[in-house]
């Protein structure tokens, strides 16, 4: 993935956390605005990983993108909005970032 993709990555992963975040404020307290602005930064997130999809592949982008968000959703829900992971939980969480690190770097390990 070259500089672009990874601008282009880092601008859905932003959009994707903002809709999470609207969508936690929703379920706070809910109201049609919030849907409204949850369903338009999401549509807009998925538009933009199409491209990075069409660019980079689906293995790489999704991945990626999915590695990027799990960390990142679950530092804004503990952080932002005070929930807290279990020990499996957390392990899991750890299980997914090696998971998909392998699956990430597997084309590369294999090629040697």
């Amino acid at each position: 993935m070259n500089l672009w993709g990874m601008i282009w990555l880092g601008i859905a992963t932003v959009i994707f956390l903002l809709a999470a975040t609207v969508a936690k404020h929703w379920a706070v307290a809910p109201n049609i605005g919030k849907v409204v602005l949850a369903l338009a930064l999401y549509s807009l997130g998925n538009l933009i990983m199409l491209r990075l999809v069409r660019d980079f592949g689906m293995a790489t982008a999704f991945s990626l993108s999915a590695i990027i968000q799990l960390v990142a959703v679950n530092l804004i829900a503990i952080v932002y909005f005070g929930e807290r992971l279990g020990y499996v939980q957390g392990a899991g969480v750890v299980l997914a970032v090696v998971a998909v690190a392998m699956i990430t770097m597997g084309p590369a390990a294999n090629a040697q």
